[in-house]
């Protein structure tokens, strides 16, 4: 696992280990980034079930702005701040708590990442709360990864779908706010 490329190029980062946090792969990394290229420089991201925090940091050495990491895993949140530290990129906010809960503030974002587990109920839970509470600044991005056969809702406007791409067993579907 290592960042692809900008500020921190080729750095290396800590793998999770075991099966609790299943990274995304480089391959997956950098098709969602191509995919979003433009949408990173100067922006807040938010890698909201951060797991190593891998995506957060690729969007910071791609030029964002800020990157919010969050994630309920103390395990987890270790190992985005070992990340952090390893990548030496400035921009950084951490936070350990539920991910659907953290929705309910009121700070916004330019791209929004979602990677949940793949088994569970999260992904479409965090959807609905983006929806609800519009975290999604005017302009901005939803960045969905998930399982192939994993049908997601529609969002009502001014969110709207975009595009889905597939990558073997992986979906990414990105949705936007007009």
């Amino acid at each position: 696992m290592r960042i692809i490329t900008g500020l921190a190029r080729g750095r290396k980062l800590i793998e999770p280990e075991g099966m609790s946090i299943r990274p995304t792969t480089d391959q997956v990394k950098e098709s969602i980034f191509n995919i979003i290229q433009f949408d990173i420089e100067g922006r807040s991201f938010l890698d909201l079930f951060a797991g190593s925090g891998q995506m957060g940091l690729e969007a910071l050495s791609r030029g964002a702005k800020s990157a919010t990491f969050v994630d309920e895993s103390k395990a987890a949140i270790k190992l985005v701040w070992d990340n952090i530290a390893l990548s030496r990129l400035e921009g950084a906010r951490v936070q350990q708590g539920d991910s659907i809960s953290f929705l309910a503030g009121k700070e916004k974002f330019d791209v929004i990442f979602l990677d949940p587990p793949y088994e569970s109920p999260l992904l479409e839970k965090a959807l609905e709360k983006i929806v609800q509470f519009d975290k999604l600044n005017s302009g901005g991005i939803i960045v969905c990864e998930c399982q192939n056969e994993k049908v997601l809702p529609e969002l009502e406007e001014p969110y709207r779908f975009l595009k889905s791409y597939r990558y073997g067993k992986i979906k990414i579907t990105v949705f936007t706010r007009s």
